[in-house]
């Protein structure tokens, strides 16, 4: 049976690992030696367990008309694509744009990346209006997630449009003129736009369809992308790449990045999406805005490219980042435009910037801005200097280098260890730093010769305890870093005054762990952060996993083991997210189609049948647009990692602070860290380094201080990792 790779639950995935890439080709050859309907591969996570399965997905069963399992609807509603369908200024820009381009009745119009098809009936209806219903011209449609080309079909029925839309459940370049496509398209209309432009693979996507599917100059919407950017001075932005700096202020003794070998751990030399909007107060300009690539959809575009920009400083200060955007001119005739400048940008600059298809935009969580870090302490700028700033870009990404007295900013070898900025921040935060230590100091003390188990991957908490005690034996779990976390330790050992003879990095999962392992000595200490590497973006109490390994790790415990955090607390506050909210209600008629069948599948809120919710998903609160705090912050259930693994049950109710409209909750877990429960580390939305799950209710609620009362329960399983949030109205 014919098979395909789904990697991830976009249009055109970026490269594959290369195990991956192998399974890969396989099933293409497997695809080229049969006939039959195709059969996707869905990579499902366990978060107590880090395992993963491969979950099958047939065409057969994207044909259906039955509903999406729950697996398929957990992973499209964790996708962006209800966000950018609830974008009124995309959405109304795109079809501008369509309706001005598609005007000739004989079109031959090709879809790449259909999502539920909108782009496709856009065509669709314009070929009509252009007198094309006599069958002359045609749209084809390509969609590779299996998952979402059932959704494709459900919308083009449910606005009669299944017969005007060809659909096919593969990539574009799986396409063939003479097999599945009659014959070239004219017209290429398409969204594979990521924050950065290029990421979900534009270039070599366009590529393929310009020598194999496309005519010599094709009409294409959208018409071109531009690239800008500007120097800016920021104290949070430097916070999260110059660790050095910040733990040198932090002045506890433990080095992550000693000097000379400040690289050693570092943010990845790449663009970082990030709402920079809600820096706003925290941001200054230090030049106007630049322009840095444009890319012709209409053209071939080539691999790779570089320039080099010249920039005049605008005022005295540091430059610790450069944040970037895009433009999309999305007609030939350059009078539709789409944005992602960040609003400081348009309101500040003196430069004339393209505007909206309608003059405004709503806050959107699918396309944010990008910030590249400048490595080090940043590079000082006067008022009027000229700096010159070299930017390249390959098939996905796009690169720069800030060049200052002919020098240009030193990015960290590819070999050393690469962390989020979030998390580079809070390995710089001198509070967080101290209250670990404190707390491992104390447990050690009337221990002389401890047997140690990191169980996440903590490099920090691996330097610690052994420098703390040199007569310590630190058994490193470090179930995604593994040797990459070992080799890093080995580069900062000397200057964090410790042995490689103390560490030892496991390699095995806590199930497979015997006191062979541990050269049979009992645990008596056993830490984590939490902190899983790759694992970032998962909601908190996925974090849990720490509270299952440590049940695996109970027969290699001494009696008085100390385990560090001690407890989790799920905590949660009711929240005004007005923004979020919007971003995320349900589907009802855009620009013109029914859209109200994905609604279900989607996870959207607004006015769904009875007391349907959506799920709850992961987010940085503080990025989320308008945000206020309605309530004090509760306790729902405790976590006690004295005990093993179990599943547990919470319930309260709760009164309001504030007046306001209610759309849902933000839920976070503390770490209570030691044993008298005074040090605790909250992951609230007061923390930028962590994100929060935020539940949204169906519907918003009006509440007040005076007579409103909510109920609200949750319910943890142990087995599955999964935490059911639900609130009712008393009043």
């Amino acid at each position: 049976m014919p098979s395909c790779l789904c990697l991830l639950p976009g249009i055109a995935p970026r490269p594959p690992p290369a195990a991956l890439r192998r399974l890969l080709l396989l099933l293409r050859r497997r695809r080229m030696a049969s006939s039959g309907p195709a059969r996707a591969f869905q990579l499902r996570l366990n978060p107590l367990t880090g395992d993963s399965e491969w979950l099958v997905v047939d065409e057969a069963e994207a044909e259906a008309e039955a509903p999406a399992p729950t697996h398929h609807k957990q992973l499209l509603a964790a996708t962006s694509y209800l966000d950018m369908l609830n974008d009124a200024s995309r959405n109304r820009a795109y079809r501008l744009a369509i309706d001005a381009t598609v005007t000739d009745p004989t079109s031959r119009v090709l879809d790449i990346g259909a999502g539920t098809g909108l782009l496709s009936m856009m065509a669709a209806r314009a070929l009509a209006v252009a007198g094309g219903e006599e069958g002359r011209g045609s749209v084809s449609a390509c969609e590779s997630y299996l998952p979402m080309g059932k959704l494709t079909r459900r919308v083009l029925r449910a606005n009669g449009m299944e017969n005007k839309v060809k659909v096919f459940h593969k990539r574009s370049d799986e396409l063939r003129v003479g097999v599945e496509l009659d014959s070239r398209a004219d017209i290429l209309v398409s969204e594979i736009l990521d924050s950065e432009l290029l990421g979900e693979g534009l270039i070599p996507t366009l590529q393929h369809a310009h020598d194999m599917l496309l005519v010599k100059n094709p009409k294409t919407v959208p018409y071109r992308a531009t690239t800008y950017g500007v120097l800016v001075e920021s104290v949070s932005l430097w916070k999260m790449h110059d660790l050095h700096s910040n733990e040198a202020n932090a002045e506890d003794g433990v080095w992550l990045t000693p000097s000379g070998t400040q690289n050693v751990l570092s943010v990845k030399s790449q663009q970082h999406a990030m709402q920079c909007d809600a820096l706003a107060d925290e941001i200054r300009l230090l030049s106007e805005p630049f322009k840095v690539f444009e890319f012709d959809f209409s053209k071939r575009p080539d691999s790779r490219r570089e320039t080099k920009i010249e920039i005049k400083a605008t005022a005295d200060g540091h430059a610790h980042a450069i944040v970037s955007w895009w433009v999309l001119q999305l007609d030939s005739a350059e009078s539709i435009f789409y944005s992602t400048a960040p609003r400081w940008v348009r309101q500040s600059s003196s430069v004339d910037l393209p505007q909206y298809a309608n003059g405004t935009k709503d806050w959107c969580d699918h396309w944010k801005q990008c910030v590249w870090f400048i490595q080090g302490t940043g590079a000082p700028a006067k008022k009027d200097q000229a700096l010159s700033l070299s930017a390249s870009h390959n098939q996905t990404s796009i690169s720069y280098q800030l060049n200052m007295n002919g020098e240009g900013s030193r990015s960290p070898k590819s070999n050393h260890l690469t962390l989020l900025p979030e998390k580079v921040a809070l390995y710089g935060d001198k509070g967080w730093r101290s209250a670990l230590i404190s707390v491992i100091r104390n447990s050690m003390s009337e221990r002389s010769s401890p047997t140690c188990i990191v169980a996440d991957d903590s490099v920090f908490l691996a330097l610690v305890v052994s420098s703390l005690l040199p007569s310590s034996k630190v058994f490193t779990m470090f179930p995604s870093l593994r040797d990459k976390g070992f080799n890093y330790l080995q580069a900062v050992a000397d200057a964090n005054n410790l042995s490689m003879d103390q560490i030892k990095v496991i390699g095995k999962k806590a199930s497979s762990l015997t006191m062979n392992d541990l050269n049979h000595e009992k645990v008596n200490l056993i830490v984590g952060e939490p902190f899983y590497h790759g694992s970032e973006g998962m909601l908190p109490w996925q974090n849990l996993r720490f509270w299952n390994e440590r049940t695996l790790l109970d027969p290699l415990l001494s009696e008085d083991a100390f385990i560090m955090p001690c407890k989790g607390i799920l905590r949660f506050c009711a929240m005004s997210l007005p923004d979020l909210w919007r971003s995320r209600r349900d589907l009802k008629d855009v620009e013109g189609f029914d859209h109200s069948v994905v609604n279900d599948t989607l996870g959207a809120c607004g006015d769904l049948p009875g007391e349907q919710q959506g799920p709850c998903l992961p987010y940085y609160v503080w990025q989320c647009g308008y945000t206020k705090k309605l309530s004090e912050v509760y306790s729902l259930m405790d976590f006690n990692f004295s005990e093993p693994i179990h599943s547990c049950f919470g319930e309260t109710k709760i009164e309001f602070a504030h007046d306001g409209t209610c759309h849902g909750f933000a839920i976070w877990i503390d770490w209570v860290l030691d044993k008298e429960n005074a040090i605790v580390i909250s992951t609230g939305p007061e923390s930028r380094y962590w994100k929060q799950g935020v539940q949204l209710l169906s519907k918003p609620v009006q509440v007040n201080r005076a007579n409103s009362v909510m109920h609200v329960e949750a319910h943890f399983d142990a087995e599955m990792g999964e935490l059911a949030f639900k609130s009712t109205t008393l009043s």
